[in-house]
């Protein structure tokens, strides 16, 4: 089941953001939860971050972000992370299999994302959803903490 965030999925959502082995490959630098709290509220205000739960346990998360005008076919999907205690368990799959249910609800004809290209599971994943590879990002995300830029692949899911 996804569902939007709510206040009390804070913990959930800063845990699974900060987490060692989710936060290189998310948005956010690491932070504590003070300064995390104005980026939750921020998330919560727009509704666009999703909690991907099974039997009322909270699993995963994503954000789901529609574009506008003439892309508003379209939406971005980013923030996609499962808790390191449910990965290799497949939910990651039936993660994305509601997330493609979801944007058909909204009326999408196209889910696009990025992620790292070195993260090989995330693509491997993408890809059995459906998604293909468009094309690549050079240095486009900075990992400010570690100075460095990673090279990130673009993908799509397209509704037929």
């Amino acid at each position: 089941m996804v569902r939007n965030i709510t206040i009390p999925d804070f913990d959930f959502i800063y845990k699974l953001y900060m987490h060692p082995l989710t936060n290189p490959y998310l948005l956010y630098e690491q932070m504590d939860e003070n300064s995390f709290k104005p980026v939750f509220s921020d998330l919560l205000d727009k509704k666009i971050i999703y909690i991907y739960s099974e039997t009322d346990t909270a699993i995963g998360m994503f954000k789901l972000i529609p574009l506008q005008h003439r892309n508003s076919h379209i939406a971005y999907l980013g923030g996609v992370a499962i808790h390191p205690d449910y990965m290799g368990k497949g939910y990651g799959k039936k993660m994305m299999m509601e997330i493609i249910a979801l944007g058909k609800k909204l009326g999408l004809l196209r889910i696009e994302l990025s992620t790292a290209v070195t993260n090989k599971k995330a693509i491997a994943l993408y890809e059995k959803a459906g998604f293909e590879k468009e094309g690549l990002l050079r240095k486009y995300t900075h990992l400010k903490s570690e100075g460095k830029f990673m090279d990130e692949v673009m993908m799509s899911y397209l509704y037929k």
